[in-house]
């Protein structure tokens, strides 16, 4: 991949990526969080992060590319590439990933997703916003928190824009129904950050400046 977007008084790349973010808890304790990013430096593109009761990270990906650059990134115990589709129709989103299969269904927008859609575009893609709503984000929904260190050297921001319920979802993974939807509990451990704790799906720009060296 060739970076762009090289910011003047910065000492490493700055990479965009413009899309979603869906993370939900299911009573078996397996936590997911599914990125869905249709511009990026790759172009468009889905991945899936998953957590197991034990606390085993899985990282599904794409490509070998997408792969080592995600787990440069974020933290996983084991990594599978594997072909990621997701297909949306309305409020219902389906999301295929090697051994996955996740159907989710969206609510009506909260009063919290309602103020993020105000918010100007070039404004939620800015880093400055996305670190200055980093208190009010943590006072909101413990353990999320839009920006942090990420991976060696690499600084990530997240600046959201809109917000929605997750209301209904079914995941097999492995072949094993996964059983209820439930909350994001214990908070998931793949960066900084987790998802929010309540099921939602999340319009987030997100930024990632790479080390000095280019990594």
């Amino acid at each position: 991949m060739r970076p762009r977007g090289r910011l003047a008084g910065v000492t490493g790349e700055r990479l965009r990526f413009d899309g979603w973010i869906a993370g939900v808890g299911t009573s078996s304790g397996t936590r997911l969080v599914v990125g869905h990013w249709p511009r990026s430096p790759f172009g468009a593109f889905s991945d899936v992060m998953v957590e197991h009761p034990d606390g085993e990270r899985v990282l599904l990906a794409p490509t070998r590319r997408i792969a080592d650059f995600v787990a440069a990134t974020y933290r996983f115990d084991r990594i599978e590439v594997a072909p990621v589709t997701v297909t949306a129709a309305g409020d219902r989103l389906l999301v295929e990933a090697g051994p996955l299969r996740l159907r989710l269904r969206t609510g009506r927008r909260t009063a919290l997703g309602l103020l993020l859609s105000a918010v100007p575009a070039p404004l939620v893609r800015s880093p400055v916003w996305a670190a200055l709503c980093d208190v009010p984000a943590r006072l909101l929904m413990p353990g999320v928190r839009t920006l942090g260190r990420a991976g060696p050297g690499r600084r990530e921001w997240y600046g959201a824009r809109d917000l929605r319920p997750v209301v209904a979802a079914d995941a097999v993974l492995d072949g094993a129904d996964l059983g209820a939807l439930a909350p994001l509990d214990p908070p998931v451990a793949f960066g900084f950050g987790s998802a929010p704790r309540r099921p939602s799906l999340v319009r987030v720009t997100t930024t990632v400046e790479l080390a000095a060296d280019g990594r």
